[in-house]
């Protein structure tokens, strides 16, 4: 069975080299569906707490929310990180509270202090798909992914993995034999 939530990112993006209306620098509403399956553990009667993946997740994506996404070849991202450092804001900001752990995969890294994350390819809603699925395979049993933004969207399907050791009182992940949330114990 599967656990179904929903994020709700907002950023903007260009397409470096796309011939098109795409190519300016520009803001969507990302909608991001993430389907989590595994067997439905008794003690909750749920495969996985909706708000339960959707804090697991927003832990690493929040660094897409209100942020910047550029290609690393970009020539906008020497300019935009310049006005940052002549504001002062490259190294963040106080106002700048709402940012994830920085992370490096392969297809992209996040600089969370100054709102922006630098891809390997364009950031299209397929792309997007790819590093999340990347940042998250980890943490979560993802059997599909969705992103929709404005009128694209695209869908990928994963081979389920396997099943996470979760908590009987509350559903979530158990890390190292114990729920960070309730304090369970497995014996």
């Amino acid at each position: 069975m599967r656990s179904i939530t929903k994020l709700e990112l907002q950023y903007a993006h260009r397409f470096y080299k796309f011939q098109g209306e795409a190519q300016y620098l520009h803001g969507h509403t990302g909608i991001l569906t993430l389907e989590v399956e595994d067997s439905i553990e008794p003690g909750v009667n749920m495969v996985y707490p909706c708000n339960e993946i959707q804090k697991v997740a927003w832990n690493v994506l929040k660094n897409f929310d209100h942020a910047l996404i550029l290609r690393e070849d970009d020539p906008l991202l020497p300019a935009i990180l310049g006005v940052y450092e002549k504001q002062g804001i490259k190294d963040g900001a106080p106002s700048n509270k709402m940012k994830g752990p920085a992370f490096r995969t392969e297809l992209a890294t996040a600089y969370p202090d100054c709102r922006l994350v630098v891809t390997k390819e364009t950031m299209t809603v397929e792309g997007m798909i790819k590093m999340v699925y990347e940042l998250l395979k980890d943490k979560l049993n993802i059997v599909k992914i969705t992103f929709t933004s404005g009128v694209n969207a695209a869908t990928q399907e994963y081979a389920p993995g396997k099943s996470i050791d979760r908590c009987p009182l509350c559903g979530v992940a158990l890390v190292n034999g114990v729920c960070p949330k309730c304090g369970y114990r497995k014996a």
